[in-house]
């Protein structure tokens, strides 16, 4: 029998050390994930109906693409920023202000204090197994009124992966029509939306390139040998050529709710 915890332990090391690799250039290769976050706070922003946001939890913060986005829309009082990656506080520390704090670590392990007004998080939730079981223990935390904004990704991410046997895919991969069975009890659903985003790519190696600069392919386990990516280049552009090269294909969620 499989030690499950032992697989995810590994799963987690693949990923932090990933993105871990990916820190420095994420902020400007994430431009899909950029434009994820960018739609996340303004979706929250329409439907809040106040501009002020007492304390604020965001797990997954990565270099602050969200974080920035809300925080440019609302008045915040106290941010509580986490990631896997702990080297991530380095790439907010100009964000964070007097009071504010940085909890590292898998937010399976980590427990922000006190009462919450709003829990965050743009394209993390995919990486969380048990997401269900964590957004009912944070969600527990939520005041009366307080907001849950996320984004994961949906089936459909990275297809074209998928197709060439591809094991790097993140391990909870969650469509639209599963969100409301995934939300805890007392949350009601304000907002759920699901579109493709599809960029293309010179060459299936720019594709490679754009997932390792954004650390997205965390669960890859091994290199290829040349024969190994010659082959996948012909097939991916066998099966994937649009015009100006090929394509790679991003599915997010959106979800909004808000505690009754």
């Amino acid at each position: 029998m499989r030690d499950l915890t032992q697989d995810r332990g590994a799963d987690l090391s693949r990923v932090r050390q990933s993105f871990r690799r990916g820190a420095q250039s994420y902020h400007d290769g994430a431009v899909v994930q950029t434009r994820i976050a960018t739609a996340l706070a303004d979706l929250l922003a329409a439907n809040a109906d106040q501009p002020h946001l007492g304390r604020v939890f965001e797990f997954g913060c990565g270099t602050g693409h969200l974080t920035q986005a809300v925080g440019a829309r609302f008045e915040l009082g106290t941010l509580i920023l986490n990631d896997l990656v702990p080297e991530m506080q380095a790439q907010v520390q100009g964000i964070l202000r007097p009071g504010d704090q940085f909890l590292p670590g898998p937010i399976e392990e980590v427990h922000p204090e006190g009462s919450l007004d709003a829990i965050l998080s743009a394209s993390t939730v995919q990486w969380v197994p048990e997401i269900a079981f964590v957004l009912e223990r944070l969600c527990a935390q939520l005041a009366a009124g307080g907001w849950l904004a996320l984004s994961g990704f949906g089936r459909a991410q990275f297809l074209e992966l998928e197709a060439l046997g591809s094991n790097a895919a993140a391990p909870a991969y969650a469509d639209a029509a599963d969100w409301p069975n995934l939300l805890p009890h007392g949350m009601e659903l304000v907002h759920l939306h699901q579109e493709r985003i599809v960029l293309t790519f010179e060459t299936p190696r720019d594709v490679l390139r754009h997932l390792r600069a954004t650390g997205v392919n965390g669960r890859a386990e091994r290199g290829w040998t040349r024969a190994q990516l010659r082959q996948f280049e012909a097939e991916y552009t066998g099966r994937f050529a649009v015009p100006g090269g090929v394509s790679l294909t991003y599915d997010p969620v959106w979800v909004l709710a808000r505690k009754r």
